[in-house]
């Protein structure tokens, strides 16, 4: 999905749960999606800081957060950082694929396997929380 579209679905997306796509948080949502991969709220601070001058690290975060919220990114905390939820409108847990070698990030939707893991823990009284996963290994490209 392009740039504009995925906007455009992030902005229906928000409309459809009653929550406004502000112009800071689609600034922040088009500073995310520039970059490949995991990108870091010090990084997205310092882009919003040469468009809009001064910005605050709070400001970031809280657009950030409401993004996650809205399920339009992915927080990756192993990782210390948030990737493009690339399932808009659907509401998932994330299976994040991260090549150990070139960096390169992919998404799926993990919720068939943590029901699977869920159903497991709940035999042994456990109750997981909702959660992204982090898979690290080698993609296609780099294992040929």
């Amino acid at each position: 999905m392009d740039k504009a579209c995925f906007i455009a679905a992030a902005d229906q997306q928000c409309l459809q749960r009653g929550v406004r796509l502000t112009a800071l948080r689609r600034q922040v949502l088009e500073l995310v999606l520039a970059h490949e991969g995991v990108v870091k709220a010090y990084q997205i601070l310092a882009d919003l800081q040469q468009t809009r001058g001064i910005a605050a690290p709070p400001t970031v975060y809280r657009a950030l957060d409401f993004l996650v919220e809205a399920g339009l990114l992915h927080k990756v905390d192993a990782l210390n950082g948030y990737i493009v939820c690339s399932h808009v409108g659907c509401c998932h847990e994330g299976l994040i694929l991260v090549c150990s070698s070139c960096g390169d990030v992919n998404e799926l939707d993990a919720t068939p396997a943590l029901d699977a893991l869920r159903a497991q823990a709940a035999g042994q009284g456990f109750a997981i929380a909702q959660q992204n996963l982090l898979l690290t290994g080698h993609c296609q490209a780099c294992r040929t």
